[in-house]
């Protein structure tokens, strides 16, 4: 359809232009007046068909998800609310800010505490998971062993003349987003080659980027200056540990490496078992070059990772079962290659035919599920997507995200993969200490064993000091780099090898190590632990529930909208509001008895004796999400009321604080509590 309208429109265009050509021609010319005004009648009638195939065109567009008018103005609603009432703020306000960087207010807080202390119980205390806290500051060797000192890098331009920074897919991004969804002009060619760009910019390279921004002429956005070549930026955030600043050291860009490096210690904590998993919450630092999207693209922010850790050989979860059955919004590659779009799909089904690449993936997709959506998160905007071949990890065996759509279109906020044996074997090679596991077998087994042994004395001759260095390395090979290495050691007596540790490559000799097979009995297997991830990006997930919450309903007058936001009792900031009806003493006594009580069964509240209406009490606290409203107008009983259905029951003062506290942990819903206690309705009623 807005292929067919795109033609019909640059048609239309012809006609207009060509008409108005037409029109002018005749004026010229000095025509009979009939004559010219048949032709500015079919002027007219010309430009209102081109209207009315724009707005059809413009129509399209905006349904099918690519329109951003009507997203902008729900975020921008969302925003303002979230800023005025300090859910979050921009930090450093009074110096103008910084760009990346947030400041969550009182609610804000109560939010994000909420969150995580329920992914605690629910990933944490239902998988008795082990849960440690390491630093932020990390050593180069280790982030240079993960890779993330070579490789944790985005694409960077720079305005040639002011220096400015730029993220040079962000660019493209915008100018091809900006075609599609505004100029209403362009070709459907051009429509679909611009789609196209936006569905494989994430593999150009440097050159490929570059190209791609001269061939459009884009330009820097502020100043309209021209732009440098793409170049890459890593994106940690470096530093130097101690005065000396002889040790380099960086802000951790992610919170795992902190667990792969203690795995060793982990194991044997919990008694050389497998499989186990390990968690952590904290900041984590990304030094972003072009910051935007709000709490989505931050320079400082929480994650919450697990690593699981599981025999390679057996990747399948005991409790499995629990989730199996689960119905949810899937995208395979293969329908993602296919143009198809998510469809729902059974775990336990995707497991089973392969889709998903083994069982304790599928168990933790579906625990991911879950969360997200017991927090509040829409399961209608929520879908699974599986990571096309170009975007995996050469190590990665399988990986899915969990994305939320938003007013900025479908978010990744939970990355879920299979990483292998990846981090384990980096860490191993460059520590040089065995990040390994083992299983006892019940019998000794008859194994062929690769037996490699560095003659200690002829590496000593040649190495020096450096010889342990290459001994582990030369201890450290598979079996794939020794026989080949056995085998170049027979021809040429002597082979070009790579020490990690030094960096550099050596010269081994045929009298420096002999490598064989031997036929041995083994008592018990070695091997390094594959690690399947979840990692959670706390501030988006929570970015995405406000917008999924948020909703606008009329006042009682009818002469305003009031804004609301739904949040589950489960992370509400405040669960309940206290209001005393009239300020006198009975009122403010029998107030203070609730305000104990909510107190000594851990529910949070506010009480509020401001001199306004209920009414306008009632509207402020459902702008912060406050799930419940008890309204003292006696001593002996109470109103409540709930945010989202308004309705109220009347309930004896002992009872408020057990009723409200039963309904906010789940024991009993807002039906149960409507079904057991008097209905309310009086004058003071609210909308």
């Amino acid at each position: 359809m807005e292929q067919s309208l795109r033609h019909s429109l640059s048609e239309k265009s012809s006609s207009v232009e060509s008409q108005g050509n037409a029109v002018r021609a005749l004026k010229a010319s000095r025509a009979a007046k009939p004559e010219i005004d048949a032709a500015i009648d079919l002027l007219n009638k010309l430009k209102l068909e081109k209207s009315t195939v724009e707005k059809q065109l413009q129509s399209i567009i905006t349904s099918s998800g690519n329109g951003s008018l009507n997203r902008e103005a729900f975020r921008q609603a969302v925003v303002n609310t979230l800023e005025r009432r300090l859910f979050y703020i921009p930090s450093f306000k009074i110096y103008r800010g910084v760009a990346g960087l947030f400041d969550y207010g009182p609610p804000g807080c109560a939010v994000k505490s909420n969150v995580l202390s329920f992914w605690r119980q629910h990933f944490i205390l239902e998988e008795n998971m082990l849960e440690v806290d390491c630093p932020c500051v990390t050593p180069e060797v280790v982030l240079k062993a993960s890779g993330h000192v070579d490789k944790f890098t985005d694409l960077m331009v720079k305005d040639e003349k002011t220096g400015t920074c730029y993220r040079a897919d962000h660019l493209l991004k915008d100018y091809c987003t900006d075609k599609v969804e505004k100029d209403l002009t362009i070709s459907a060619d051009k429509a679909a080659e611009f789609k196209d760009v936006l569905a494989v910019m994430e593999d150009y390279s440097p050159e490929e980027l570059g190209a791609k921004l001269k061939e459009y002429g884009i330009t820097a956005p502020d100043t309209k200056n021209p732009l440098s070549d793409p170049y890459p930026f890593n994106l940690m955030f470096q530093t130097s540990i101690g005065p000396s600043g002889l040790i380099p050291g960086y802000m951790r860009p992610e919170t795992a490496q902190g667990i792969f490096v203690n795995f060793k210690d982990l194991y044997y904590y919990n008694g050389r078992k497998l499989p186990f998993a390990a968690a952590q919450i904290g900041q984590a630092f990304r030094n972003e070059i072009s910051p935007r999207q709000g709490l989505l693209r931050v320079r400082e922010f929480t994650l919450a990772e697990i690593e699981h850790f599981v025999d390679p050989e057996n990747k399948s979860h005991p409790k499995f079962p629990d989730v199996s059955k689960l119905e949810f919004l899937m995208f395979p590659r293969e329908e993602q290659m296919s143009g198809q779009s998510a469809k729902k799909l059974c775990i336990g089904e995707a497991v089973a035919k392969g889709t998903v690449n083994n069982e304790t993936l599928g168990y933790f997709i579906g625990r991911v599920y879950l969360f997200l959506t017991r927090l509040g998160i829409d399961k209608e905007r929520l879908r699974f997507r599986q990571h096309l071949a170009n975007e995996m990890a050469h190590y990665a065996a399988d990986c899915w995200d969990a994305e939320i759509e938003s007013s900025y279109g479908w978010i990744e906020c939970v990355g879920i993969a299979d990483r292998s044996a990846y981090d384990l074997r980096a860490h191993s090679e460059k520590s040089g200490v065995a990040l390994v596991a083992e299983e006892k077998y019940a019998e000794p087994k008859e194994v062929e064993k690769l037996v490699i042994n560095p003659v200690k004395k002829e590496l000593g001759l040649a190495f020096k000091g450096n010889q342990k260095n290459v001994v582990e390395s030369l201890e450290a090979m598979n079996e794939k780099e020794a026989m080949e290495m056995k085998a170049s050691l027979e021809s040429k007596g002597e082979v070009e090898f790579y020490v990690c540790t030094l960096e550099k490559n050596v010269i081994i000799k045929k009298n420096m190590v002999s490598i064989s097979k031997e036929k041995k009995k083994e008592h018990q297997r070695v091997f390094t632990p594959s690690v399947i991830e979840p990692s959670f990006g706390i501030g988006r997930i929570i970015y995405c529930l406000y917008e999924h919450c948020f909703s606008t309903r009329p006042s009682k007058a009818g002469d305003e909208q009031l804004n609301v936001f739904r949040f589950p009792p489960l992370v509400a900031p405040i669960k309940c509001t206290v209001f005393p009806l009239v300020q006198n003493q009975q009122f403010e006594e029998a107030t203070k008895v609730i305000s104990k009580e909510l107190t000594s069964v851990g529910i949070s509240h506010k009480i509020d004796i401001t001199g306004t209406s209920i009414g306008k009490r009632y509207a402020r606290t459902d702008e912060l999400g406050v799930p419940f409203a008890i309204t003292v107008d006696s001593d002996t009983s109470v109103t409540i009321r709930e945010r989202d259905s308004k309705d109220k029951v009347r309930v004896s003062l002992e009872e408020a604080a057990s009723v409200v506290s039963s309904v906010a942990e789940g024991k009993m819903t807002w039906q149960d509590v409507w079904a057991r206690f008097p209905h309310h309705s009086s004058a003071t009623a609210d909308e």
